[in-house]
């Protein structure tokens, strides 16, 4: 522990409670390593700690006073420290079964005493070049994985952009604006953020049924003007029509061709197709009731209904919040799932704020 450290040479450690032991091996390794001895395991540990990553390899004794070579390996293995630090164990010790225990928590090798100088320098340093090469690969791979990531991040955003344009491209047909794509959005997560629980979802899950939530409304674009923009209300048969822009999205999710991601598909087409089906069924187009309409399919519908009421439209006026969660909670804007009505309520402070325009995403 007396000698001088230099900068530019790694740690190794002797650990033997045989001094001349220590000599030797500091002798030996002394041109390439800054050389640390400790004459038992509680010396022993006390310099892994303090050093840690600067150790290069530990030689280390099985028999010794104090704490032993098997309790410096538990030590070290309790926090981790062997896939980092090798260890050769160097003992005179000839018991199979102490010998395979060192060998089962992780030890590097083992040289048996009396060791043979040379071979126990090309040993360790073998030892020590595969550890390095091994960090060397793992930074390489670290750095990789976060390029990929960075990757899989800006192909997410364009994704999310270019979703988002579509369906922009649609609100704008109706005279309204893109806000009306990123209200959803965040409604929608927020909402699946207050059912994970009761329906197992996940935050991977809350993106991609938020995103796809954004194209909800996409078969409007097959809707003649006269009835999209059509300022009063829809005569019987002009309501068909626009009922029917529900499968018409399908169709257009349809003809963009196979998707790799078969559960995005999904999201994006059962939520074109229910985001009108009812919780008593006497929605459109298929009549479904209760949880035979997706949990995705149900939540964007509530979006877009708490979206629409507290909108400026070409056909009415924009509604206060405070009305909007009234005549929801209060089935006047039809039936809804009671566990969805009723994470609405939990998140009540959150939706509030599309009422004064503070809500962000995140």
């Amino acid at each position: 522990m007396g000698i001088k450290m230099q900068d530019s040479k790694d740690i190794l450690l002797v650990v033997d409670d045989v001094e001349l032991n220590r000599l030797i091996l500091r002798d030996l390794f002394d041109a390439d390593y800054n050389v640390l001895e400790a004459e038992d395991g509680k010396a022993a540990v006390e310099i892994i700690d303090k050093y840690r990553e600067s150790v290069s390899v530990v030689l280390l004794d099985m028999v010794m006073p104090v704490m032993d070579g098997l309790e410096v390996l538990e030590w070290m293995q309790k926090r981790d420290l062997l896939k980092t630090i090798p260890v050769v164990m160097i003992t005179g010790e000839q018991d199979d079964d102490k010998l395979l225990h060192g060998y089962s928590m992780g030890i590097s090798d083992l040289i048996s005493k009396p060791f043979n100088p040379e071979i126990t320098y090309r040993r360790v340093g073998n030892v020590v070049d595969l550890y390095a090469y091994k960090r060397d690969l793992e930074e390489r791979v670290d750095e990789q994985r976060r390029e990929i990531e960075k990757q899989a991040e800006r192909i997410k955003q364009s994704n999310i952009f270019l979703i988002d344009a579509l369906g922009t491209t649609v609100e704008f047909r109706s005279s309204d604006s893109g806000e009306h794509i990123k209200r959803i959005r965040l409604l929608t997560k927020n909402l699946l953020g207050a059912l994970a629980d009761e329906y197992g979802l996940t935050k991977d899950d809350f993106e991609a049924i938020s995103n796809a939530s954004a194209l909800h409304d996409i078969g409007k674009i097959a809707i003649p003007d006269a009835i999209l923009l059509k300022p009063g209300p829809l005569t019987k048969e002009e309501f068909e029509i626009m009922k029917t822009h529900t499968l018409r999205g399908c169709e257009v999710l349809e003809s963009l061709g196979d998707m790799q991601d078969k559960q995005y598909y999904n999201y994006c087409y059962e939520i074109c197709r229910h985001h009108h089906e009812k919780w008593d069924g006497r929605g459109y187009p298929d009549g479904l009731k209760e949880d035979e309409i997706s949990i995705w399919a149900q939540v964007t519908s509530l979006a877009d209904v708490y979206d629409a009421l507290t909108s400026k439209r070409v056909y009415k006026g924009a509604y206060s919040h405070d009305e909007a969660m009234r005549m929801i909670l209060g089935g006047e804007c039809g039936a809804f799932n009671p566990k969805l009505l009723e994470s609405m309520r939990r998140i009540e402070p959150i939706i509030r704020k599309w009422s004064d325009g503070t809500l962000e995403e995140k």
